[in-house]
Order: structure tokens, then C-alpha cells, then sequence
């Protein structure tokens, strides 16, 4: 049986993690969620953690509709929660980090910031398959009772059997429209956009702050993008892979003006 590590970014309370750990357990997967005792959003893949006497503090709970799975406050990021199961921490090592389901599209740039997204690419850096999962909040009025958590666990689960047929090196990042699922018009593949219709600009610069804001770019959104389909109703996947190089071509290294050792060495 596939082993999970169900983690998020939005803290072990948040109803995201709740409904996509039912809906893995539901699937009948081996489950076992650590996530963050407090809200941790754009953590990235930061490895920061609350220590006591070297140990970082993890706390045992029972989760609503979960008895049985075992489930972990980590006083850490969402990164070093997925880092530690790989380890050991929470029992057997999971096979694949499940990571959501994030409050908020984790599309086009916010990826790079996002700690749903960088759960999973440590999973997959240390030897799991990696699923992130968020759902678009583009009605900003709703309450977290009024979301669709469910459409996009099942998505979740619809997609964690694509996984086996990747290389364990491989992230696969899902955004799910905020429909009732028979609303959703399909599943499809979709690049980063580059940027989105909001950005955030400085405000003020005073002594010793600084103040931002975010403001509409009125850009239009690229078609093929993750932010464009999900605007017309798609759930979108893109996939990621945490360590790889570059395929770019670089100049003769042999003529850039770097200091000799010994030249090094003289200088005081």
C-alpha cells in the first residue's frame, strides 16, 4: 500500500489538509499527516523549526473525521516536516508527499514563494513523489465553510496514480478551480504564467521602512497558462523537478578574469 505524508503550508488546522487527508484515506492509502502547528504560508522550502534542548517540539493530535491516521503538529516549515518523514520521524518513510490544499492558487510566480509547493519539492529532492495541491480563491468573500475542498481532494486522489508512471524527481503541481466538481470544465496540462494581474509595487520608503502594496498591472492573461485556464474554469497541472539543471550554454569559463590562488592568498 502507498504510504502518504499529507502536509500544507496553512497550518494543521486548516480545512484544506482536513478534507485531502479524508480523501487519501478514503482512496484507501497508508496516511500519515505532519504539518505545521501554525500557518506558515510562504515559507518556500525554508528548513527553520522550534527547538527545545535541540529537539524540534511535535505535538500528537487527533484530527476531525480521522481517527486512526496518526497526525503531527510540527513546530517547523512545512519543508522540514516533509524533510524529517523522509527520515523516519512519523514511522515508515512516506512514498509520496501530498501537500494542500493550499488556501489560494499556487500559480505562475507565487510557485517560487509557496510552502505547499516547497513540501513537496523537498519530498521529491529526498526520494518521494511529490503532489502539490491548491484550490483558486477567486471569489475573495467566501468563508472557508463555503469552499470546495472536496473538488479538489478529489482531483487529489484522481491524479496520485500518475505519479508511479514519473521519476521519483518529479513534482506534479495541481490547482483546482473553487466549483462544485461537475462545474469544473477538465483536467489540463498548463505552463507558468510569467507574471500576474496583480503585482506588488513600493508604496513608501520613510526612515528605517518600507511599505508595499499590490495594485493591477491590467495584464492580460497568457493564453495556455496556469493562471488563464484556471480563469476559464480548468483545473491545471504543471510539472516540476526540484534539482535541475539548466540547459543553457555558458561562455569559455577559461577567459573570465578570476584571481590567481596565489594572488588570493597575498591579499591581507
Amino acid at each position: 500500500m502507498t504510504r502518504i505524508l499529507i502536509t500544507n503550508d496553512d497550518g494543521i488546522d486548516a480545512p484544506g489538509l482536513h478534507r485531502l487527508a479524508l480523501a487519501a484515506h478514503s482512496g484507501g492509502y497508508d496516511v500519515v499527516v505532519a504539518a505545521p502547528a501554525r500557518d506558515s504560508s510562504g515559507a518556500s522550502a525554508a528548513m527553520s523549526a522550534v527547538a527545545q534542548d535541540g529537539r524540534v517540539v511535535v505535538e500528537e493530535r487527533t484530527l476531525p473525521e480521522l481517527d486512526g491516521v496518526p497526525a503531527y503538529a510540527v513546530t517547523g516549515t512545512p519543508a522540514l516536516a516533509a524533510l524529517i518523514a523522509t527520515r523516519g520521524a512519523f514511522g515508515d518513510p512516506p512514498d509520496v508527499v501530498l501537500s494542500g490544499i493550499n488556501r489560494g492558487a499556487n500559480a505562475g510566480p507565487a510557485v517560487l514563494h509557496s510552502g505547499t509547493v516547497g513540501a513537496a519539492l523537498t519530498g521529491a529532492t529526498y526520494g518521494c513523489h511529490g503532489l502539490a495541491v491548491s484550490l483558486d480563491l477567486a471569489d475573495g468573500d467566501l468563508t472557508d465553510d463555503d469552499r470546495h475542498w472536496d473538488t479538489a481532494a478529489a482531483y487529489a486522489v484522481a491524479v496520485l496514480p500518475l505519479l508511479e508512471a514519473l521519476p521519483r524527481a518529479t513534482v506534479v503541481n495541481l490547482n483546482v478551480p473553487d466549483l462544485p466538481a461537475d462545474q469544473v470544465r477538465g483536467l489540463c496540462r498548463a505552463r507558468f504564467g510569467r507574471f500576474g494581474q496583480v503585482q506588488m509595487r513600493i508604496a513608501e520608503r520613510g526612515s528605517g521602512y518600507v511599505r508595499t502594496a499590490l495594485e493591477d498591472t491590467g495584464a492580460h492573461l497568457e493564453p495556455g497558462t496556469d493562471m488563464a485556464l484556471l480563469a476559464d474554469g480548468y483545473a491545471t497541472v504543471t510539472p516540476l523537478q526540484p534539482l535541475g539543471e539548466a540547459n543553457v550554454d555558458l561562455p569559455d569559463l577559461s577567459d573570465l578574469a578570476i584571481p590567481r590562488r596565489e594572488q588570493a592568498a597575498a591579499r591581507p
